[in-house]
């Protein structure tokens, strides 16, 4: 990327001389700041610390990350990006940015009109770390950043509390952390309205920070663990949101693979080669089938040998499964799926196919990135689902809404629906949760929530067995679940 070093970007549109003068007065002071600000110390240097383990979490190393408002820049150099670019419109903060990482691209511009300076540049992530507050246009800033990013792009930015305004005025009063002018001081509610104005989607927001200062074993208690916690969280010194580029549909319609993991299931294969409706640009069947001890494999492979035997006959293919358990027939499936569209369906039938559609729409329309189904919304079939395990299933929506930070009401809907795209990521970050999840639902939740993934939710109406018996086993499985919960929240909650 070729840039000057220095950018003054034109404004088409009529100078607000309040806001000119406003922007040289910022522009002075975040000089002066740099001038004899070269090391962080006391309050400023352990909140920061804490900031950059939270955007390691947020951001993959490798990524092409924007920053802006980037300051001396050791950040973005945190979070180890394979392009990493940051803008900031104090020369000083620049300048001093170049000497401390210059294996990183620095611009002196405004931030509120930096895609005149990065037009055609997409960024992987783009970062605002306590930037907002300092903007005298937020809506504005939002747009430039809607317009460098791209349909995969994560929007991650954090800003002060309020409730932290005069601790933070007597600490800058001490030098205990960077003096500023006058602030915008948003809510989380303030901020997220900005983002939509501006085509940016949120998809979830939390609290960090409840002791900025380096205090050995308490420091890490409070910004570790008891910030999770209510009301503690209220009182924590950052809030933090995720964003999107507001959702558009699919250019083209996808291919579907379905893949249905079958294990005893004979009496079922003939129903699914009738009710899986077609979808998109065609849909694929791929059947796993995982050690039976009736004869659906031999069904599978009669009902693929007479449907392909039919005018327009059905596409499907049959694996065996190479290992034990739903998660690796479904890992299996999908290592094998050829569609862009990736779609789980229980063999037992208790969700229609009938629905799949509605899935299929959620990821085409792009209004969610992984789509769930829910099966505790509508009245559910007599014997469809025992009570233990109804509540068994309430209590982990509550466990997994709070662990993943979205809003999951059924944590063990088979039916789930992403891009393939998006599951070679997931499946790329596996090693950070292991695997060792025998049902598959939770390494797809565990993993769309690592990627920041939107995860919309569709309710279904379960439906009873007509053939064959549950595989679940409620004492054992809830047990594994109870261990996948803490495993889950010091890899995803507690960082």
């Amino acid at each position: 990327m070729t840039v000057s070093t220095s950018v003054e970007p034109p404004r088409a549109r009529p100078i607000d001389a309040a806001e000119e003068r406003s922007r040289r007065e910022r522009i002075a002071h975040w000089d002066a700041v740099a001038r004899r600000w070269q090391r962080r110390r006391g309050l400023g240097g352990a909140y920061h610390r804490r900031l950059e383990r939270v955007y390691r979490f947020l951001v993959p190393a490798g990524s092409r990350v924007l920053e802006l408002g980037c300051g001396q820049g050791d950040l973005l150099a945190s979070l180890a990006p394979a392009h990493g670019v940051g803008v900031d419109f104090s020369a000083e903060m620049v300048s001093q940015a170049r000497q401390r990482h210059p294996g990183l691209h620095f611009l002196e511009a405004d931030a509120e009109a930096v895609e005149q300076v990065l037009a055609g540049e997409r960024f992987d992530a783009i970062i605002l770390s306590d930037l907002v507050n300092d903007a005298w246009d937020v809506q504005r800033l939002f747009a430039q950043v809607r317009r460098l990013a791209a349909p995969q792009t994560r929007v991650v930015l954090n800003l002060y509390s309020r409730f932290w305004e005069l601790p933070l005025a007597l600490a800058q009063r001490l030098g205990l952390a960077h003096p500023v002018l006058p602030q915008n001081w948003l809510t989380l509610d303030d901020v997220e309205n900005l983002c939509e104005l501006s085509g940016l989607r949120p998809i979830r927001r939390w609290q960090e920070v409840l002791l900025p200062l380096p205090v050995p074993l308490l420091a890490p208690l409070c910004n570790r663990l008891l910030v999770r916690l209510w009301p503690l969280n209220h009182l924590a010194l950052a809030n933090f949101l995720v964003a999107r580029p507001a959702p558009e549909p699919l250019a083209e319609e996808p291919v579907v693979t379905v893949v249905v993991p079958a294990r005893n299931e004979a009496g079922n294969v003939a129903a699914i080669f009738d009710r899986v409706p077609e979808m998109g640009a065609g849909t694929d069947l791929l059947f796993v089938e995982g050690h039976s001890q009736d004869d659906t494999f031999a069904a599978i492979e009669r009902e693929i040998a007479a449907r392909a035997a039919l005018p327009g006959g059905r596409r499907a293919r049959l694996l065996r499964q190479p290992g034990r358990g739903k998660g690796d027939a479904v890992r299996a499936g999908f290592a094998a799926a050829r569609g862009d569209v990736l779609m789980i369906l229980d063999a037992d039938l208790t969700v229609p196919p009938e629905d799949l559609p509605r899935f299929y729409e959620v990821i085409r329309s792009g209004a969610g990135e992984m789509v769930n189904g829910v099966r505790l919304v509508y009245p559910m079939e007599k014997q469809a689902m025992r009570f233990a395990n109804l509540l068994g299933n309430k209590f982990f929506s509550l466990a997994f809404s709070w662990l993943l930070g979205q809003r999951i009401k059924d944590t063990l809907c088979g039916t789930k629906v992403l891009h393939r795209r998006d599951y070679e990521r997931l499946a790329a970050n596996r090693a950070y949760f292991g695997d060792f999840d025998p049902f598959g639902d939770f390494d797809l939740l565990f993993g769309a929530a690592r990627l920041n993934l939107e995860i919309v939710e569709v309710p279904v109406r379960y439906r009873e067995r007509t053939y064959g018996t549950t595989n679940i086993q409620r004492w054992r499985h809830g047990w594994l679940l109870l261990q996948m919960c803490v495993f889950a929240a010091g890899r995803l909650k507690l960082v």
